[in-house]
C-alpha cells in the first residue's frame, strides 16, 4: 500500500479503480502565414461554436437544477464576447500568426491578468480563461474529447480539470476527483462542493502508473491510498456508509431553528455572488444572505454598470428571498481586481492600496450610482447595506451622508425607498481596535476574517512559501474577533462573521460563547454548521444577550437600555 497527500476540497470517502484523465496536447505552428483574413475567419467560427457549447452547458445545468453552476457557463459565453480579448487575438493574427497561435497567446495573457490579482477568488478565475482557450483549441484542431473519462465507475485523476470538462463528466461514473494542480476557489472545487464529490487537489505525486489501480480517496485525512490492504478497505467502507447516513440526517434539519441545546439562537446566512446563487440559498435553507459580493455586477459588465442594471440585479435577489435579510456589500473592487473601464493604476501592494471604500469615496458619482440602485431595491425586500475596508469613523460618516443625499434625491423624484440597515466590514486591526466608536455609527458589523487574518498576521494568504507561518487560529486574531463582538454589543450593534472562519467547526463553540449573532458561510456549509450548533451546549458559559436593532432601541426608549432580544428571533 502507498499513501500520498493532497489538499482536501470535500470530505468523504471514494473507493474504486483510478482512471487517469488526459486532455489532448497540441503542437502549435509558429510559422507566419499570409492569408490573415482566412485565419480570422477560422477564429470567429471557433469562437461562435465554443460560445454555443457554453450556452448548451448552461441549459444542461439549468435543466438538471444546478443553477449555482449554470452561471459559470453563462459567464463563459459572455467572456467570449469580450472586445478586449477578441481584439487582442485579432491583433496577433494581424501580425501573421495562425488562429491557434493567437488563441494560445491571447487567452494566456488574459489568464495572467487574473493570476496577478491579489484576491483569492479572482486569482482562481484564470482557470476560466484557460478553459475557454482549451475549448477553442479543441475546435480549431478538430479534437474528439468524448471518451476521456472511460466507461466504468472510477476515481478520476487529472493534472487539473476545467469547468467545462468537469460538468461534461458522466456523474454516474464519477466516484471522486484528484488533481495535481488546482485551488480551493477554482470552479472545479466549486462544482465538486455543489455535487459533494470527495475531492483532493494539489496532489503533486500523481503518476501515470496509477491508472487502473484500486485505491481509496480519503477526504478526511487529505490522502489517497493506492492498493490499500483489506483492513483499511473494511474500515473506510464503514466510514463511507456512515457518511451517507449522516447526509440523509442533515436534510432533516431544513426548517429547524439554528440554536444550541440550551436555546441560544444564531442566524445562519449564506455568502453569494449574485442572482445565480438564489437557488443555492433556498436549497440549503439559509436564513438570509450575510454577504452579497456586489463587485460581480461590475466584473461581469464590459462597461461601468448603470444604476438601472445594478438595481435589477439587487431587486431580483431581494424579491426572490424576501423576507430574508440580504446584506449587500458595496463595490469591493481594487487594484488587484482589474477592470479596464475603471482605469485603476497598477500598484505594488494592492492589498494595502486603492480599493473598496477608498475608490467609492474618491469617485462620488460612481458610488452614488450604486447607492441609488440599492435604495431603490430596498423597497422590494429586507436590505442591509455594508461598506467594506473601513478603518475610520469619518469614512462611515461620509458614506452615510452620501447615502442620505441619494435617499433625498430619490424621494424628490417620487421613488419609493424601503427600510434598510447600515453596516460595515471589520477586516483590519484598525477597525477592530476602534470598534466601540464605529459601532455608534452603524446597525451591524460583519467580520471579514479572510482579510482580518492577513492584515493581523502580516501574512500574504496567497503565498505558498508562507504556509507554515499562517495560523487562522492565531490568538491575536481570535482576541480581535472576541473584542469586536463585545464592542458591538455594548452599543446595540449586532455582529456577524462572513469570512472562512465562520464555517470552521473548531471555532464554532468559541464564536457562540462570545455571543456572535450571525454566521454567513458557503451555502453548502449551512446544514453541517446548523447540525454543529444544535449539538452545542453553552450552559456552562455565562453569555451576554445579543442586541436589539438600533431602530427598536430608539422606538422603545421607555425600556431599560441594554441587550434585550435578538434581531429576528
Amino acid at each position: 500500500m502507498q499513501t500520498f497527500k493532497g489538499t482536501k476540497i470535500v470530505n468523504g470517502i471514494a473507493i474504486g479503480k483510478i482512471k487517469i484523465y488526459k486532455a489532448p496536447v497540441y503542437e502549435i505552428n509558429e510559422e507566419l502565414i499570409s492569408d490573415i483574413a482566412a485565419e480570422i475567419e477560422r477564429f470567429e467560427a471557433a469562437r461562435l461554436k465554443v460560445q454555443e457549447e457554453q450556452n448548451a452547458l448552461y441549459d444542461k445545468e439549468m435543466k438538471e437544477g444546478h443553477k449555482d453552476t449554470a452561471g459559470i457557463f453563462e459567464a463563459h459565453a459572455l467572456m467570449l464576447d469580450d472586445d478586449d480579448l477578441i481584439d487582442s487575438c485579432k491583433e496577433i493574427m494581424g501580425e501573421g500568426h495562425t488562429a491557434e497561435f493567437a488563441v494560445r497567446d491571447g487567452f494566456e495573457a488574459a489568464a495572467e491578468m487574473f493570476r496577478n490579482m491579489e484576491d483569492e477568488y479572482f486569482k482562481a478565475r484564470s482557470a476560466d480563461v484557460i478553459d475557454l482557450k482549451n475549448a477553442m483549441l479543441d475546435v480549431l484542431f478538430g479534437a474528439d474529447t468524448a471518451n476521456l473519462q472511460g466507461t466504468e465507475p472510477a476515481i478520476l485523476v487529472a493534472e487539473d480539470l476545467a469547468p467545462s470538462e468537469t460538468v461534461k463528466l458522466d456523474k454516474s461514473l464519477l466516484l471522486g476527483l484528484i488533481t495535481r494542480q488546482g485551488s480551493s476557489n477554482s470552479h472545479t472545487a466549486i462544482l465538486a462542493r455543489s455535487m459533494n464529490w470527495p475531492t483532493l487537489i494539489q496532489c503533486h505525486d500523481v503518476a501515470d502508473d496509477w491508472d487502473g489501480k484500486f485505491a481509496i480517496l480519503d477526504g478526511y485525512n487529505s490522502c489517497i491510498y493506492i492498493e490499500p490492504d483489506q483492513a483499511l478497505i473494511d474500515e473506510l467502507t464503514a466510514k463511507q456508509k456512515a457518511d451517507k447516513e449522516k447526509e440523509a440526517k442533515l436534510q432533516e434539519l431544513k426548517g429547524k431553528p439554528t440554536e444550541t441545546k440550551d436555546g441560544y439562537k444564531v442566524r445562519l446566512y449564506a455568502n453569494i455572488g449574485g442572482p445565480k446563487d438564489i437557488n443555492a440559498v433556498i436549497e440549503n435553507d439559509a436564513e438570509g444572505v450575510g454577504l452579497f459580493r456586489s463587485e460581480f455586477v461590475y466584473l461581469n459588465s464590459k462597461t461601468d454598470p448603470t444604476e438601472e442594471e445594478q438595481f435589477q440585479a439587487y431587486k431580483k435577489v431581494l424579491e426572490a428571498l424576501a423576507p430574508r435579510l440580504i446584506v449587500i456589500r458595496t463595490c469591493d473592487i481594487g487594484a488587484d481586481k482589474t477592470i479596464d473601464y475603471m482605469n485603476l493604476d497598477k500598484e505594488e501592494n494592492p492589498a494595502l492600496g486603492f480599493r473598496a471604500i477608498r475608490i467609492c469615496l474618491t469617485r462620488k458619482d460612481f458610488f452614488k450610482r450604486q447607492l441609488r440602485a440599492l435604495l431603490r431595491a430596498s423597497a422590494f425586500g429586507n436590505l442591509g447595506i455594508m461598506f467594506p475596508m473601513i478603518i475610520s469613523r469619518w469614512e462611515v460618516q461620509e458614506c452615510k451622508a452620501i447615502l442620505e443625499e441619494c435617499k433625498k434625491e430619490l424621494e424628490a423624484e417620487g421613488v419609493k425607498v424601503g427600510k434598510y440597515e447600515i453596516g460595515i466590514m471589520i477586516e483590519t486591526p484598525a477597525a477592530a481596535l476602534c470598534a466601540d466608536e464605529l459601532a455608534e455609527e452603524v446597525d451591524f458589523f460583519s467580520l471579514g476574517t479572510n482579510d482580518l487574518t492577513q492584515y493581523t498576521c502580516a501574512i500574504d494568504r496567497q503565498s505558498a512559501n508562507l504556509e507554515r507561518f499562517a495560523n487562522t487560529h492565531h490568538p491575536a486574531l481570535l482576541r480581535l474577533i472576541k473584542e469586536t463582538i463585545e464592542a458591538g454589543h455594548r452599543h446595540n450593534t449586532w455582529v456577524g462573521i462572513c469570512g472562512e472562519l465562520g464555517a470552521d467547526p473548531e471555532l464554532t463553540e468559541e464564536f457562540l460563547k462570545w455571543g456572535v449573532d450571525e454566521l454567513s458561510v458557503n451555502p453548502k456549509s449551512i446544514l453541517p454548521l446548523r447540525d454543529r450548533i444544535r449539538n452545542t451546549d453553552l450552559s456552562k458559559y455565562k453569555k451576554t444577550e445579543s442586541p436589539a436593532p438600533k431602530a427598536e432601541v430608539k422606538a422603545e426608549a421607555e425600556k431599560p437600555k441594554g441587550f434585550f432580544g435578538r434581531l429576528f428571533s
